[in-house]
């Protein structure tokens, strides 16, 4: 009692006051108003616990005052908004102890200022927020109980469920329907109000009003009003742009979902006969035996009802069926609100009405599994749980689900072709996902225990099965999966190649260059369909291998569109099955790891197939796409283009002659080919893993081959395929892989170098090989040099194949260099330490000279018969050394305990003859490749060769090429390094003449030249990168190292200080000048006056030093 008169003592004040102002005039308005706010205040303070009905008659007889004593035009939007907000607190309470008359008074006086209508027949239009009050209070007098609602107020537990069904049945008599029906009519107006507040009370009304207290049988009366208003709300037709609020839509959905589960679920329209369910065979004689649903009479005849019936349900379905099918657009909606809502209204339709709607079962199962593609994840998961429970044994619904399943996925691969052929990347995106979520309904690890799911993969695996028609929609896929051309970036040293080269002990994280669909410009389209494919591999399993191997067929018999594609179409199969993928980056959740004896045992085919694809001839190739583009050109090309943009003038008013469409078309695609044949076999090493090791005797020459090709975009491929097969068979970096598996990869050059069987590429690729295994391939170098010369006696007519062999011993050579650089380097050490000592201990020679006057000792004659001629104990094999003696050039024997040497000196030896040859490219290397062996071979073998081709070396000083003619002057500038003894008269008097005539005709071509600088009297070229140029900077270098290692010829030396003087020219290029300032420097530690005299000589006026 104490809180009730507490209650009473706060509310005094406030409702006396109020209740002598009920009478409305300009001047009380303000007070009035002020009054109801302090009332509102008062009522939120007190705890609806302790409203009792006393209280609450109290407080609301200066409300109903001022509602009596005052028409609804007379009342200020501000006064009604307070008015209803002060009821609606009431409302709370008063709702369990009210009778239905004051309920029916409250609830319509709230729905006449909701839908505008005044009592006495005449409107006013309130404003929203009025509106919104008015809702308020309806929403707080119409909205269920629950128990502990009623425990916390000491009522029975089952009090809230009598209140309710009490207001539920005075709802649905008779007299009140009307009633009802104007409201729900009217909260459908104002729900599609701007305002937000005032849609989400709306909705949350008329989800209450159809779900508690609308008859069964108004519902169908009101449901195309309710469907149709609830769609344009959630599509937002009424607004400009933009999406509907997520909130607004989740409760519109909500709303239709109710709404549609009460007028044509299952359940009442079986109770009605709208719909007779078929269980048995007896159901389906019943069916045909009685009277149909529509001569079922009506309990009793009532207005504003309607009878459910069999016409009635095939209309209403079909109208039904297009408002759900204008819900599309909203899957893309950017709120996980309204994508959640979406999902629980998809899938209690399908459970609910899976008879009653069978024509839209595909279309709501098509929500959930895009739903389950949503990128929020609590969207994904609902709409996957959802389908889950669907799909469950126990569900009804299931047999109807599952065909519809096995009919979305065949329907969607079929439309695929017509979709890419008109180029709807949004419409190929949704359906490519569309069978992606299939294939995750059907994963293994959810379908293990669900025998249903399980038949879901069955039906995949079908599907690509041998009996699955892929012959139909296999050919209509290839037809429009087109590739477009790679940007075509040739260069002489391959990308691919020097990247690998560059740094050896890179990541071997190395990404498949991508592949651009032409139907396709989004590259969001083309991952969906790229994980649509994988998708389908995995669920389906070894079933999928025949659709795998129907598609290698294809690609292999020819460069062809079609060919290119179906290898693509198999890669991403064979993906899926395997869960290997062949990119670096994959999906988080995909998996990986898994292959079974019927996938290892196709790889293996597929591994070798695919190989063979290099071991078809060019000339070949070329043939077949000469008479196909015959056979193409006689047959007639349809006009069909497909353009973007803008159309071009020419092509409108035809004032140009307009290119035809045929010179556009391509026909074959090698490149993309052979990329996806690479891509193929590094799938098949990832599923073989440790085991591929066999298939690189078949593997390993493609792959290389590839990697040397001057297309960018093939050589990448080959790259990663390579990084791929490293990782498969884990080993650390491809030099490891090659140099294990060296055996094959020279067998399989050494086969493509034969007369019957010629790849021009196969010595590139040799070349490549050594000088990825680097030093390591010093173990194998014999092999590789005798394969060379094996080939070269075979082929030495054919100029390519003789360059490529002679590049390959140059690289062996340059490796062979570096291992030995070590030693190289004692070696001369030690031939200076011990020419210095010898120079330096000069006591032999003070002893002599001392005694040269002086009489020899007597010799005794006496023979004294057979005696010891040295000391007991010296080894009588033992030879006495002398210390003093200098070694000579060419008296060392030959060390043919170094291999690598006499490995060497067999290549100088037998690379003699090709310095004559007719080919410059090739003069030039063998010269290169002497060069090299000067540093490698010991002076006894050098010598020799050197020797009797010394006449051949200096006729290429006068080579036609100049880069010939510096390749000859780098010879002779190792030669000078590391002999300088055995090249003293052969640079001045062979050598230097033949230095000084280049130098004289240089100067006089440079005259003539476009490239050489003209101001100032200066020698050479701008440019560092043209032949004189080149040839300048080899004479010098080659001048300067004479200098440092052969005793200087006086005579010759003024000549060389007079004829480089010009090369001091400060506008000379800075690289020949710092070269012949090293050239002078070398002449002034031995001549320094002549280096002096020349240099000053060339001043114009004379400085003293």
């Amino acid at each position: 009692m104490s809180a009730s008169q507490d209650i009473f003592q706060r509310l005094k004040p406030v409702c006396v006051p109020l209740l002598a102002s009920s009478r409305l005039t300009h001047q009380s308005i303000p007070q009035v108003s002020r009054r109801l706010t302090d009332l509102i205040a008062v009522l939120r303070s007190i705890d609806a616990v302790h409203l009792n009905a006393s209280l609450i008659s109290y407080t609301f007889i200066p409300l109903s005052t001022i509602l009596q004593r005052n028409s609804s035009q007379d009342i200020p939007d501000q006064i009604l908004e307070k008015l209803f907000t002060s009821l609606s607190i009431l409302c709370e309470s008063w709702w369990w102890t009210c009778d239905t008359k004051t309920w029916e008074q409250i609830f319509m006086i709230c729905g006449a200022v909701l839908g505008g209508i005044d009592p006495k027949g005449k409107g006013k239009a309130r404003d929203d927020e009025t509106k919104e009050a008015a809702a308020s209070c309806l929403l707080a007098l119409v909205h269920d109980r629950t128990e502990e609602d009623a425990t916390s107020r000491s009522l029975p537990a089952a009090e809230c469920v009598q209140r309710l069904s009490l207001f539920k049945d005075y709802a649905q008599s008779d007299k009140f329907i009307p009633i009802l029906g104007q409201t729900i009519d009217s909260a459908l107006g104002t729900a599609q109000s701007q305002d937000l507040s005032l849609q989400k009370v709306s909705l949350a009304l008329l989800d209450l009003f159809l779900r508690i207290y609308a008859p069964m049988n108004l519902i169908p009366t009101i449901f195309p009003g309710v469907v149709s208003s609830m769609t344009k709300i959630i599509l937002g037709t009424s607004q400009t742009k933009g999406w509907v609020h997520g909130e607004i839509v989740s409760a519109s959905l909500n709303v239709m979902q109710t709404s549609i589960v009460n007028a044509i679920g299952d359940q009442i329209c079986i109770q009605e006969g709208a719909l007779r369910p078929i269980q048995e065979l007896e159901d389906l004689a019943e069916l045909v035996s009685q009277e149909g649903p529509d001569s079922v009479p009506l309990m009793k005849d009532v207005p504003y009802l309607t009878r459910r019936t069999a016409s009635w349900l095939r209309g209403t379905a079909s109208q039904l069926h297009i408002a759900l099918n204008s819900l599309t657009p909203l899957l893309a909606h950017p709120s996980p609100v309204a994508l959640r809502a979406l999902s629980k209204l998809s899938s209690s339709v399908l459970h609910d009405t899976w008879q009653s709607l069978p024509q839209t079962q595909p279309l709501l199962l098509s929500f959930l599994l895009s739903l389950s593609n949503a990128p929020f994840t609590s969207v994904s998961k609902e709409a996957l749980q959802a389908m889950q429970q669907l799909m469950n044994a126990q569900s009804p619904v299931q047999p109807s689900l599952l065909n519809s399943l096995m009919r979305i996925t065949s329907d969607n691969l079929s439309s695929l072709p017509r979709l890419l052929s008109i180029q709807a990347d949004a419409k190929v995106s949704h359906v490519a996902g569309l069978i992606e979520a299939v294939c995750r309904l059907a994963d293994a690890e959810n379908s293990a225990s669900n025998v249903v799911l399980r038949s879901v993969t069955q039906g995949i695996g079908q599907l690509l099965g041998p009996s699955g028609g892929i012959e139909k929609w296999g050919w209509s896929l290839l037809s429009v999966l087109e590739f477009s051309e790679p940007h075509v970036v040739v260069s002489q040293a391959p990308l691919a190649v020097l990247t690998l080269e560059s740094d050896p002990s890179a990541s071997l994280a190395v990404n498949f260059p991508e592949l651009q669909l032409k139907n396709v410009s989004s590259r969001d389209t083309q991952e969906a369909l790229v994980q649509m494919f994988r998708a389908l591999g995995y669920v389906a399993g070894d079933h999928c291998l025949f659709s795998v191997e129907w598609f290698v067929n294809i690609g292999q018999e020819s460069s062809k569109v079609a060919s290119v594609s179906a290898f693509w179409c198999a890669c991403r199969l064979l993906e899926g099955v395997s869960g290997v993928s062949s990119f670096a980056e994959t999906d988080g959740n995909w998996r990986s790891g898994r292959s079974s004896k019927r996938v290892e045992k196709l790889t293996r085919v597929l591994t070798r197939t695919i190989s063979e694809i290099w071991d078809k001839s060019s000339l070949q190739a070329d043939q077949e796409r000469h008479d196909e583009n015959i056979d193409a050109n006689e047959e007639p090309l349809r006009d069909v283009e497909h353009q973007k943009g803008l159309i071009k003038l020419h092509d409108t008013l035809r004032i140009t002659h307009r290119q035809p469409l045929r010179s556009q078309m391509i026909s074959h695609q090698p490149v993309l080919h052979r990329s996806l044949c690479l891509q193929v076999i590094a799938v098949g090493a990832g599923i073989m893993q440790g085991r591929f090791g066999s298939h690189l005797i078949y593997v390993i020459y493609p792959v290389l081959h590839s990697l040397v090709s001057s297309i960018a975009f093939l050589s990448s491929t080959a790259l990663a395929t390579l990084h791929a097969i490293t990782i498969a068979m884990s080993y650390a970096t491809p030099a490891n892989l090659l140099l294990s598996n060296f055996d094959y990869a020279l067998d399989g050059i050494s086969r493509r170098l034969t007369r019957r069987w010629l790849d021009i590429d196969a010595t590139k690729v040799l070349a490549v090989l050594v000088r990825l295994v680097g030093s390591d391939i010093i173990d194998k170098a014999s092999d590789v040099v005798e394969e060379c010369f094996d080939r070269l006696d075979e082929f030495h007519r054919y100029d390519a194949i003789v360059e490529g062999i002679i590049e390959v011993l140059g690289e062996v050579i340059k490796i062979i260099e570096l291992d030995m650089a070590g030693l190289k380097v004692k070696a001369r050490e030690k031939e200076s330490s011990l020419n210095t000592e010898i120079y330096r201990d000069l006591t032999a020679f003070h002893q002599w000279f001392t005694t040269r006057h002086h009489q020899p000792p007597e010799l005794d004659t006496t023979d004294y018969g057979p005696a010891p001629r040295e000391s007991w104990g010296k080894a009588h094999s033992e030879e006495p050394k002398n210390e003093d003696t200098i070694p000579q050039a060419g008296s060392e024997p030959i060390d043919n305990s170094n291999p690598l040497q006499a490995l060497t000196s067999q290549m100088v030896t037998r690379s003699m003859y090709f310095l004559t040859h007719q080919s410059p490219i090739i003069r030039a290397r063998i010269l290169s490749l002497l060069a090299s062996a000067v540093s490698v071979l010991p002076e006894s073998a050098l010598l020799s060769s050197i020797h009797s081709a010394w006449p051949f070396i200096l006729n290429r000083l006068g080579d036609k090429e100049t880069f010939v003619v510096s390749a000859a002057a780098r010879l002779i500038e190792a030669l000078v390094d590391y002999v300088g003894g055995f090249m003293f008269r052969r640079i001045w008097d062979d050598v230097w003449p033949k230095f000084h005539a280049i130098l004289v005709k240089l100067d006089k071509s440079d005259a003539t030249s476009a490239l050489a600088i003209r101001s100032h009297g200066t020698t050479g070229t701008e440019s560092a990168y043209t032949h004189s140029h080149r040839l300048y900077k080899s004479i010098i270098r080659t001048m300067t190292s004479a200098i440092k290692g052969v005793r200087p010829r006086e005579s010759s030396i003024w000549q060389i200080i007079v004829i480089f003087r010009r090369f001091l020219n400060c506008h000379v290029h800075t690289e020949l000048q710092s070269s012949v300032t090293a050239l002078y420097m070398a002449i002034g530690t031995t001549s320094p006056s002549a280096v002096w005299l020349g240099l000053s000589s060339t001043l114009e006026e004379m400085i003293a030093f």
